[in-house]
């Protein structure tokens, strides 16, 4: 059944999943690439967690198929969850423990070799930060060590795939930082990275591509920039005249005829709408055109870039007059060349 391609490592198709009348996951379907950077956003039960939950094991009875290297993974489960790490939004650590006795109790109970979790938890440590505090109690590290010892633990085994339900969540600005620093650079050692969050900027500058979920339903799923460039870039223009000075606005419009609307933010300042399919290049020459000929001053003229926010608002706000029930989950880009 498996389209797989050149790089990917784990492929969703047609999952549903429903709990009684509640449809959690509607069709689901997506891929994900060898050393990638996936971020999964939707808002609170949107389906994040249990298309996570769906994938690392925890959730067994759904419709649909999980692949990973092209092979089903309900074949073989356990080959399968050696090569996954999973950092759920709770992991429980007994606080009296230290940093380094609770890591290895987890990789005595997770069965790795003896003979080798020593040296793998003091690279782990080391990796997320927490080598200096190896021998300092659960209990008296700060939420964002906490958080770091939560990965470290999903590392110990080195798996092949992270998995991570919400990893940013409660974190300060500082941890936060951090933590994209550490997904970053795991990725850079080939370790492909798929994580949740209901917080766009969680996800800004590190994803390689994102996914967009709202009620159980991909909307979209791509990278960033190309999502953004969808949504008409340039199609917004700021100007700001030298002050004293205003724009005439049936002579403006009248010349620009490609001009949707004009909007008056300040004394001297402008919002200019253009129309969608317009040619950017070819109507900022005759705006400026305009402005020399008329010899209006310009202080500022700026092409505004739609943000992720406008993106990912576009697909989750709900439309005027619209219901979900003929809503077609978006088809994910091809993979390879621009995605």
């Amino acid at each position: 059944m498996s389209t797989k391609q050149e790089g990917t490592i784990l492929e969703l198709y047609n999952i549903e999943k429903d709990y009684g009348d509640v449809k959690a996951l509607q069709g689901l379907e997506f891929s994900i690439n060898k050393g990638e950077i996936i971020g999964y956003i939707g808002p609170n039960g949107a389906g994040k967690t249990t298309t996570i939950k769906i994938i690392v094991g925890l959730i067994r009875d759904y419709g649909g198929e999980v692949l990973f290297d092209g092979n089903p993974i309900e074949k073989n489960r356990k080959d399968f969850s050696k090569k996954i790490g999973y950092l759920p939004q709770e992991v429980g650590f007994q606080e009296w423990r230290t940093v380094y006795h609770a890591l290895k109790t987890f990789g005595l109970l997770s069965g790795m070799d003896p003979d080798v979790i020593d040296v793998r938890i003091k690279f782990i440590l080391k990796q997320v930060g927490l080598f200096d505090v190896s021998s300092r109690k659960i209990n008296h590290l700060s939420g964002g060590m906490k958080q770091k010892l939560r990965l470290a633990q999903a590392l110990l085994h080195a798996p092949e795939i992270l998995i991570h339900d919400e990893p940013m969540s409660g974190l300060d600005p500082t941890s936060r930082y951090e933590m994209k620093q550490i997904i970053l650079e795991l990725a850079k050692k080939d370790i492909t990275i798929f994580f949740s969050s209901h917080i766009l900027s969680d996800v800004e500058n590190i994803a390689d591509r994102i996914a967009i979920i709202d009620k159980g339903r991909i909307k979209r799923i791509g990278r960033p920039e190309v999502l953004q460039k969808e949504f008409n870039l340039g199609n917004k223009i700021e100007i700001h005249l030298k002050e004293g000075h205003i724009l005439q606005q049936e002579d403006f419009l009248k010349s620009c005829g490609f001009v949707e609307k004009l909007g008056h933010m300040a004394k001297n300042k402008y919002l200019i709408e253009l129309e969608s399919d317009l040619e950017i290049d070819q109507a900022i020459n005759q705006m400026l055109s305009y402005f020399v000929q008329n010899t209006i001053p310009l202080h500022l003229f700026k092409i505004q870039k739609p943000s992720l926010e406008d993106v990912y608002l576009h697909y989750i706000a709900p439309k005027p007059n619209q219901g979900d029930k003929n809503t077609k989950p978006q088809k994910e880009e091809p993979q390879g060349g621009d995605q």
